[in-house]
């Protein structure tokens, strides 16, 4: 068999189907753009109007990007959205007197700006927000509106988004570079030949946000803007994913584009956020792994309990706002009580009867430690610390650290040893040397004899193995960093990884102290493990 025959291969019914849509896709496109013309010149369509059809149609591919987790749809809303903006089809506006087609026009501008900031088009976003900061301007001193305040909101909002990350890359003549950090192929250290792992896929993932005072815009904390992307492939326009507009040579198949299905949560209340994951739960296909990834702030337990079961360790908190029995929100009457508005560990119980990866971002983080594996299915829990050094914590709005780590290792790395800034040739260098890192780290983790063989069980798909790898990583860097010295400060995860193997393995120090030395901060880590203990 040659290696175009392989099971891989897409049938050639799916791949004429492929080809049909890229085709029909393209079509659409000249079609529409003739068509704002017609409707310009025949019809009389005002020009906001026309933009307003172009408007929810890039709408509607934003969605079916939420519904899909196909990245490649975020290219076709940013094409209609462009469109509007260099066609200035909602520049007549602004000298109409009605408020409500203005803010047709700063609504637009928002939902543009979320599409650009998932693009990584951050020279655009920066561009775009100067033009919203402009019109929100002129809209509020022409028309005394209640909305006034919301719309300066948004504004500090996406501002404080852009300003997140804490480090930027820059080039020689000092301008920032924009990093994506989507998986990409070259990214994902390949598994050695004749390596056994689990065959199970990431099908479904429930991103969680309810930390309080994180930077946040259109419903995204930052923590969730991140693990997103970190769950993402690279995006791709669809319409050149052919060799050639209409049709695939016959041995060539379409790109790999398999993304997991995302429901993002912001600040969810209990029933809410079951209900997503019952659903999810339900709808798994066989073989496959349900994430759950939960950036929230802790709930701690009150008074003692003689027996520490699943509900007595706390949890983390969802949104009591729309929790309310018999017209009031209940309240706890005894401390004998459990919290109401919190996802306790034991309330993800039921959902282990099926391959379950889930990832605690919180200050109460380690109440997830007590994990009990009921059904036998692959579980895995990966632990932010609860408890950072000042300097770290102050920096908390800006994103969690932990999250960073698992979303650009590298970024997080710079971040908590204070660089501010990297130029382009280091940082190239520095990631370079992080994938010989990964490869190392992926080789500990499937050689190491007494790991449990839950981590190898989800070794298999790439992006659970390269969130392993970077929590390995973030687990091995901050254990020698001087700053970190309570136990607290650590990531934890259930089951325990053999640490001598993995997070404490003496290669993987050397690696570290390396990497500190590549970037002038090695007098932040300790040059002998023996110091640090």
């Amino acid at each position: 068999m040659t290696g175009a025959e392989n099971e891989d291969d897409i049938p050639l019914g799916e791949r004429k189907t492929v080809t049909d849509f890229c085709y029909l896709l393209d079509k659409s496109k000249q079609l529409f753009n003739g068509l704002r013309q017609v409707l310009d010149t025949r019809y009389g369509l005002k020009r906001w109007q026309i933009g307003e059809v172009a408007s929810k149609i890039g709408q509607l591919y934003y969605h079916y990007y939420l519904r899909t987790s196909e990245t490649s749809y975020l290219n076709e809303a940013f094409s209609f959205y462009s469109a509007i903006r260099q066609r200035s089809y909602y520049f007549q506006v602004n000298k109409e007197d009605r408020p409500e087609l203005v803010v047709k026009k700063l609504r637009y501008y928002a939902r543009y700006i979320v599409v650009c900031l998932l693009l990584n088009k951050m020279d655009l976003v920066k561009v775009l927000v100067k033009e919203l900061s402009e019109e929100i301007e002129d809209y509020t001193q022409r028309f005394n509106t209640e909305d006034q305040l919301e719309w300066n909101l948004v504004l500090q909002e996406v501002a404080a988004f852009v300003e997140a990350d804490p480090v930027v890359v820059l080039n020689d003549n000092s301008s920032v570079v924009v990093t994506s950090n989507r998986l990409q192929e070259s990214s994902v250290p390949p598994l050695e030949q004749g390596m056994v792992v689990g065959q199970l896929v990431l099908a479904d993932a429930l991103i969680i946000g309810n930390c309080n005072n994180q930077v946040k815009f259109s419903e995204l904390t930052i923590d969730m803007f991140r693990m997103l992307q970190a769950l993402e492939r690279e995006p791709v326009n669809l319409a050149t994913q052919t060799s050639k507009q209409g049709a695939l040579e016959p041995n060539e198949k379409p790109a790999k584009r398999e993304n997991p299905h995302k429901y993002l949560l912001y600040k969810p209340t209990f029933s809410q956020l079951y209900t997503f994951l019952s659903a999810s739960f339900k709808e798994l296909p066989a073989n496959s792994v349900l994430l759950v990834y939960l950036s929230a702030t802790g709930v701690f337990p009150t008074g003692n309990s003689d027996y520490e079961g699943p509900y007595d360790f706390g949890g983390v908190l969802t949104n009591t706002n729309r929790d309310v029995v018999n017209g009031e929100t209940v309240q706890k009457r005894n401390q004998a009580q459990k919290e109401m508005h919190c996802l306790h560990p034991g309330d993800l119980f039921p959902f282990t009867r099926k391959p379950l990866f889930v990832i605690v971002d919180s200050t109460n983080s380690k109440s997830y430690k007590h994990f009990t594996n009921l059904f036998g299915q692959p579980l895995v829990c990966l632990l932010s610390p609860t408890v950072y050094p000042k300097s770290v914590q102050d920096q908390c709005q800006r994103g969690s650290l932990f999250t960073l780590f698992l979303y650009s290792p590298l970024l997080a790395f710079s971040s908590v040893c204070g660089l501010s800034s990297v130029h382009r040739s280091l940082w190239e260098r520095a990631q370079e040397f992080l994938h010989k890192v990964y490869r190392d780290i992926g080789q500990m983790i499937t050689r190491s004899r007494t790991i449990d063989q839950a981590f190898l069980q989800f070794f298999g798909d790439e992006f659970l193995r390269l969130l392993l790898i970077r929590f390995v990583f973030c687990s091995a860097a901050l254990r020698l960093h001087k700053l970190f010295r309570e136990a607290q400060s650590f990531p934890e995860s259930y089951p325990e990884l053999p640490k001598q193997d993995t997070v404490e393995s003496s290669l993987l120090q050397k690696h570290i102290l390396e990497l500190a030395t590549m970037l002038d901060v090695q007098s932040l880590f300790w040059d002998d493990s023996l110091e640090a203990y």
